[in-house]
C-alpha cells in the first residue's frame, strides 16, 4: 500500500527554492558599513533633526542673556489731527521797551491742526537682581539645548545601531529557517521513500509533513518580520540594502575592559546628559525663584531721552502754533512697592517648582544607576555566557550528526531528527543575538555614562564581520 501525498510535489518544489536561496544568498554582496549607516542616519532620522533645531534655538538663548544687559533704543513717532487750548492767568510779562506787567493772562486755542510729535529714548540697566535671574535661566536653558543635542546624537547611534542589527538578525533567522526547510524537505522526502518500502509506519511520515508545513509558515512570517525591519532601518537611514550586505558580529568579538561598577556608576552621575538636564532644570527652577524675589528690589538703569512736538492749525484767535523740544540725560532708579500679592504667589509656586524639579532629578538619578548595572553586568556576563552559547551549539551539532546516523540505522526516528534539526537551529540564533546583546551593551554602557561618541561606534565596526563569513 503507497500513501499518496498531493503536497509533494510542492514541498520538493519549496526545498528546491531554498536551496537556490541559500546559493544566492552566499553570493558575495558589497557591505553595508555601520559606520554608513550612522552617518546615513544623521542627515534622514527625524528626531535628530528637532534636537538639532532645538540646539540651534539654545544658542540664540546666549545671545538673548547677553542683551538683557546691552542698551535698549525706541523711536516713536505721532502724526495726525488734534486740537489744544491753553489759558494761563496771574502771570508776570516782561519785554524789552513794554516794560513789566503783572496779574497778565495769555490764552491760546488750536481747534483741529496737525499734529507732530517724535521721541528718542535710550536706557542701560546698570543694576537689577531680576535680570540677572532672568540671565541665568537663559543661560542653563540654553546648557540644556546643548545636552539635548548629546543625548540625541547617542540615542541616534543606539536607535541606529538596534535597527542594523534587528536587520542582521531577521535575515539571519530567515537564512537559518531556510537551510532547515532544505533539511526538513529531506527528511521528509526520505521518509517516504522508507515508508513505501514499509521500512517506518505511517506516523513518520505525518510528523515530517507537519513540521515541513510548520516551517513553510514560519518562513513567511520571518520574511514579513525581515521586511519591516529592512522597513524601519531605511526610513531612518534612507538605505535600501539586502540582508546579506549587512555584517554581523565575528565569533572572536569580546568587550574592552568594562572597569569596575562604581567607575560606571560615578561617570554617570557626573557626564549622563539627561541627568545633567535635570539638575539644570533644579537650578532654573531655583533662579525663577530668586527672580520673583527680586519683582520687589531696587533696579538702576542709564537713560536718555531726546523729543519734539509741533501743533499748527487755526484756532478762536486766528492760526496758532505750539512747538516743544526736550532732551535729557540721568540715572533712574525703580522701586516697586505693591504687586498686589502677585510676586509672595509666584515664588511660592517657585518653590513648589524647585521640589518637583529636585524630585524628578532624584528619580532619573536612580534610573541612571539601574541602567548603568543593567548594561554593566550585560557586557561582564555577555563574553561567559557566549562562551557557553558556543559550547552549546557545538554539541547542538554533534547531536544532530548522532540523530542522523541514528536515524539511518534505526535507533532515532524521524521526530527526533526533526527535534535536533530545531535545537540546532535555535542554538545557532540565540548564539548569535548573544553576540549582538553584547556589542549593545558596549554601547549602552558608554550612552548612559555620557561617552558615547564616533570612536565607540568605529570599535563595535571593526568587531564585525564581512557578508558570508557567518
Amino acid at each position: 500500500m503507497h500513501l499518496v501525498c498531493p503536497f509533494c510535489s510542492l514541498r520538493e518544489f519549496g526545498a528546491a527554492l531554498a536551496a537556490v536561496w541559500i546559493a544566492a544568498t552566499s553570493a558575495p554582496a558589497a557591505a553595508t558599513d555601520l559606520m554608513q549607516a550612522w552617518r546615513a542616519a544623521q542627515a534622514h532620522d527625524l528626531d535628530y533633526a528637532a534636537s538639532r533645531a532645538t540646539q540651534q534655538g539654545g544658542e540664540a538663548r546666549r545671545s538673548q542673556a547677553r542683551a538683557l544687559w546691552r542698551p535698549t533704543v525706541l523711536l516713536t513717532g505721532t502724526t495726525g489731527l488734534a486740537g489744544s487750548d491753553t489759558a494761563v492767568s496771574g502771570a508776570q510779562f516782561s519785554a524789552p521797551g513794554f516794560g513789566t506787567s503783572g496779574g497778565v493772562g495769555f490764552t491760546t486755542s488750536v481747534n483741529r491742526g496737525a499734529l507732530g510729535r517724535w521721541a528718542l529714548a535710550a536706557s542701560l540697566p546698570l543694576v537689577s537682581r531680576e535680570r540677572d535671574a532672568q540671565g541665568r535661566q537663559l543661560a542653563l536653558s540654553a546648557d540644556s539645548a546643548d545636552l539635548e543635542w548629546q543625548s540625541a546624537q547617542q540615542m541616534l547611534m543606539l536607535n541606529t545601531t538596534q535597527r542594523y542589527f534587528d536587520v542582521v538578525l531577521a535575515g539571519e533567522s530567515l537564512r537559518v529557517l531556510r537551510r532547515q526547510q532544505v533539511a526538513v524537505g529531506r527528511a521528509l522526502a526520505e521518509t517516504q521513500d522508507r515508508f513505501r518500502l514499509g521500512d517506518i509506519p505511517v506516523t513518520d511520515t505525518y510528523e515530517a509533513a507537519a513540521r515541513s508545513e510548520a516551517i513553510a509558515a514560519q518562513a513567511l512570517a520571518l520574511d514579513t518580520d525581515l521586511q519591516l525591519k529592512q522597513a524601519a532601518f531605511g526610513d531612518a537611514t534612507g538605505m535600501q540594502s539586502a540582508p546579506e550586505q549587512f555584517r554581523s558580529p565575528a565569533p572572536d568579538a569580546r568587550p574592552a575592559d568594562a572597569q569596575t561598577i562604581e567607575f560606571w556608576l560615578s561617570e554617570a552621575s557626573a557626564r549622563n546628559p539627561l541627568l545633567r538636564m535635570q539638575i539644570a532644570a533644579v537650578e532654573s527652577a531655583r533662579q525663577e525663584a530668586a527672580k520673583s524675589s527680586a519683582a520687589l528690589s531696587p533696579s538702576v538703569d542709564l537713560v536718555a531721552q531726546v523729543g519734539g512736538e509741533r501743533l499748527g492749525g487755526r484756532g478762536d484767535f486766528g492760526s496758532a502754533s505750539n512747538s516743544s523740544a526736550n532732551r535729557m540725560v540721568g540715572v533712574q532708579l525703580s522701586v516697586p512697592l505693591y504687586t498686589g500679592g502677585m510676586r509672595s504667589a509666584r515664588q511660592q509656586e517657585a518653590l513648589s517648582g524647585i521640589e518637583k524639579a529636585q524630585a524628578q532629578a532624584d528619580r532619573t538619578g536612580q534610573q541612571i544607576a539601574q541602567q548603568t548595572r543593567a548594561a554593566w553586568l550585560g557586557l561582564t556576563v555577555g563574553a561567559a555566557r557566549i562562551n557557553a552559547l558556543s559550547q552549546a551549539l557545538a554539541s547542538s551539532g554533534m547531536r544532530l550528526e548522532a540523530t542522523r546516523l541514528g536515524r539511518e540505522v534505526g535507533d532515532r526516528t524521524t521526530l527526533d531528527l526533526l527535534n535536533a534539526e530545531n535545537d540546532a537551529a535555535s542554538a545557532e540564533l540565540t548564539l548569535l543575538q548573544a553576540r549582538i546583546e553584547l556589542l549593545m551593551n558596549r554601547l549602552r554602557l558608554a550612552a548612559v555614562a555620557g561617552r558615547l561618541d564616533e570612536g565607540w561606534l568605529q570599535s563595535v565596526n571593526a568587531s564585525l564581520q564581512a557578508p558570508g563569513g557567518r
